[in-house]
């Protein structure tokens, strides 16, 4: 009897022994969670890039045509000054605020005699002759662009084709003399060219379609 007394109480001993383990480790458990430290990544500044108008990279040409095979007459203007806002972030609104100002008497075709007739027989002829002036006045997301172009006294908008990469400008287009109502000029300029530019057809022809290009590479100051 005292026996069977004593393993009762040795056995309930036990069991309150490793139930109070047991309860202890469960706390343990609940309490003692790790703690991971929250890593915060520092976001990298972005890069701000000021762009501005470099005149030394820019080029104007234009591609008149003769006879009626269409030969071409390439030529600029040694006098180009151009204007712009200055250094912005955004070379969009850099390109869309330049204007422009051509000396028309500065005609350069590589030939000076050919100049001189381009200069007087052309130029010389229109009502407002000393300067042809312009403006950009828009860069649109079909890569078209429309240029304000001043010349005989009349303003025309001008579309051309563009492109802008890495602070390339590219610009592209075809006009037409009537638009500033200077075929009178070309037939004074067609006369006084007459033999050279008839072709082998015997026909005499100055088009009044002229090709302009204009490229410049924008100056850049990333930070």
């Amino acid at each position: 009897m005292y026996l069977r007394r004593t393993n009762d109480l040795v056995m309930k001993r036990t069991f309150i022994y490793f139930a109070f383990i047991g309860f202890a480790g469960l706390m343990t458990a609940c309490s003692g969670e790790t703690k991971t430290e929250e890593v915060v990544e520092e976001t990298p500044e972005l890069e701000i890039c000021y762009y501005s108008y470099d005149h030394g990279t820019s080029v104007m040409e234009w591609t008149a045509y003769k006879t009626t095979a269409k030969a071409p007459v390439a030529g600029s203007f040694n006098e180009i000054e151009v204007s712009d806002m200055g250094k912005s972030d955004d070379p969009v609104k850099l390109i869309e605020s330049l204007k422009f100002s051509m000396n028309t008497a500065s005609v350069e075709t590589n030939d000076e005699s050919r100049n001189l007739k381009v200069a007087t027989n052309f130029f010389g002829k229109m009502m407002e002759t000393a300067q042809i002036t312009g403006k950009v006045k828009s860069l649109n997301e079909d890569g078209t662009a429309v240029i304000e172009v001043m010349m005989n006294g009349v303003n025309v908008d001008v579309e051309g084709d563009y492109t802008l990469e890495d602070g390339k400008f590219d610009f592209n287009a075809t006009i037409d003399i009537a638009s500033w109502n200077a075929l009178d000029a070309l037939a004074s300029l067609n006369e006084v060219c007459k033999d050279l530019h008839t072709g082998d057809d015997g026909v005499s022809k100055t088009w009044q379609e002229v090709a302009i290009s204009f490229s410049t590479q924008l100056s850049s100051d990333c930070k």
